[in-house]
């Protein structure tokens, strides 16, 4: 069947499911709206059996839609309209939600219902619950609405809100004031605007004379500060006291001109007077909830390296710390190593807003390179335990070479991979001339850094790129992982796994040693970095801007 999409922006829910749809041998093309004119120059030239819309923010003309099926996913329950509908739920701290598929009308979101998928709420972040439960209703959705396509004597369900199903209903723009904050309200409803904003438009407050759109927030379980009054720092973050505690803000925005940065790094040098409130790896800080991008967890010789950094961006000091928390629980009496990532996504690599931010953004990149270098290096030479990466999110770039640095690679099914570098002008480093050809060939390496097309977990087994893929949802995944983890440790061959694992690295070693990888890749970026007019430094901009 012959599919359009148009889309504003081949995002990662666009991905999984243009992904899925290809798997089945659909053919496939990608519109990205910029105005009508060229959108039904495109519908005519390509003439699709169906056209779908997962993420489209401008109208669709008249002229498509009255001789096309077009199909919209909406991120609402039925009955539910306009455009602010996941911002609409969290604030009003819905216990259930939904994606519609909806035929395009006149009316916004008022056409025919094709297919609806529920799901329970979490307490998270838009963009979280937009890249989990949204994009897995999503998926199903529009599978099922294209089955639905086929079937001749399939009708849709005309939107009646008269049928007592139909609980949504029609939602006026989320205005400024509607997301403002009294820092003398309690932490839980402040966190809920915040979040309830994130990762696109914040919640814009003032902090030192200077207004800010503020984003990352969770809740602080032990300091306690006056309201609206800055009480401490820690890895970027800061935290903020309110009527009943603290929260913590871990992104910061400047309304005028500025760029996302963690909260500290955007207020500068304002700061000095904030004490900082940093936690040891091991600290389980009372198991009460507090900002920690790192945290470490050890059961039953098994140790679980948490690492949760916002949009998966990783900078200098981030790959650090990670480093050295690596070595140290290298150090200690396990059999088995787990690199969690984070809930969200895994990673997505070097932190270009970091780097544009700084003052000279080359040396920057190469700082940031060299930092992620050192933690995958980190992970290869890993020889006591065997090591597992378990990404629960999707990964892109540098981050999809992270992961590969393991001994195994198990993925939650359906997440969307992007390795390639090229996109951003970049030759790439992190061991990837090492680590992706021993995992797919040299032929399937090339073919995935020249094509620069998303994978999904079911072409990344068949390729040999991760080792398998399951579990819907986060918690039924690291609920497998666990039961995986712990039976490596319980299996007598571990010890030879760990023997066998040292053996090949050291032959590898012997054939072309990662240094000589890594010099090899640095000195292409090195080029890239320091040269003023490269692709990589005007792409970067355009992408963080």
């Amino acid at each position: 069947m012959r599919i359009l999409f148009i889309i504003t922006r081949h995002n990662g829910l666009s991905q999984r499911v243009w992904l899925e749809l290809k798997f089945l041998e659909n053919e496939l093309e990608v519109h990205v709206a910029t105005n009508a004119e060229l959108m039904i120059k495109e519908v005519e030239k390509y003439s699709p059996d169906i056209i779908i819309c997962p993420f489209l923010k401008t109208p669709i003309p008249k002229k498509i839609w009255k001789n096309y099926k077009c199909l919209i996913v909406h991120p609402g329950i039925k009955g539910d309209r306009g455009a602010y509908s996941l911002d609409w739920a969290i604030m009003r701290n819905k216990k259930e939600w939904g994606v519609t598929i909806i035929e395009a009308i006149d009316d916004m979101d008022a056409g025919s219902i094709w297919s609806s998928h529920t799901f329970p709420m979490r307490e998270t972040t838009k963009s979280n619950l937009y890249r989990h439960e949204v994009t897995q209703a999503a998926e199903k959705g529009i599978m099922q609405a294209v089955q639905n396509f086929q079937n001749p004597f399939f009708k849709p369900e005309p939107l009646d809100y008269a049928n007592p199903k139909i609980k949504g209903r029609w939602n006026a723009p989320v205005k400024r004031n509607d997301r403002k904050i009294d820092w003398n309200a309690n932490s839980a409803e402040i966190i809920r605007k915040i979040r309830a904003s994130d990762s696109t438009p914040g919640v814009l407050d003032s902090f030192y004379g200077e207004s800010y759109f503020m984003f990352g927030a969770c809740n602080e379980g032990k300091l306690r500060g006056s309201p609206k009054r800055i009480i401490a720092r820690r890895h970027g973050a800061i935290c903020i006291g309110t009527g009943n505690g603290a929260i913590w803000i871990s992104h910061l925005k400047k309304k005028r001109g500025g760029i996302k940065l963690p909260a500290t790094l955007a207020l500068d040098n304002m700061l000095s007077t904030i004490p900082e409130s940093n936690l040891d790896l091991l600290d389980d800080y009372e198991n009460v909830p507090t900002f920690r991008e790192i945290s470490y967890v050890e059961v039953n010789n098994v140790g679980f390296l948490h690492f949760d950094f916002y949009n998966g961006a990783m900078c200098t000091d981030q790959c650090d710390r990670l480093a050295n928390a690596l070595k140290e629980i290298k150090q200690r009496d396990i059999r088995v190593i787990v690199l969690m990532g984070g809930y969200d996504i895994w990673s997505n690599g070097i932190h270009l807003n970091v780097i544009e931010n700084s003052e000279c953004a080359a040396d920057e990149s190469w700082n940031n390179i060299n930092a992620i270098n050192d933690l995958v290096r980190e992970i290869i030479q890993t020889d006591k335990q065997y090591v597992i990466s378990a990404m629960q999110g999707n990964a892109g770039a540098g981050g999809v070479m992270l992961a590969l640095a393991a001994d195994k690679v198990f993925a939650r099914q359906g997440i969307v991979l992007n390795p390639p570098y090229k996109k951003l002008g970049l030759y790439g480093s992190e061991y990837w001339t090492y680590l992706l050809p021993r995992r797919v060939g040299q032929k399937n390496a090339l073919k995935i850094t020249e094509e620069c097309l998303p994978i999904s977990t079911k072409e990344a087994i068949k390729m040999g790129l991760i080792d398998d893929a399951f579990g819907e949802d986060v918690l039924t995944f690291t609920n497998n992982i666990k039961e995986i983890a712990y039976d490596f440790v319980a299996d007598t061959s571990l010890g030879d796994l760990i023997n066998e694992k040292n053996k090949t690295r050291k032959y590898d070693e012997t054939k072309k040693s990662l240094e000589k990888y890594r010099a090899e890749e640095l000195e292409k970026m090195y080029e890239i970095f320091y040269t003023p007019d490269s692709a990589y430094h005007v792409q970067r901009h355009h992408f963080v801007h």
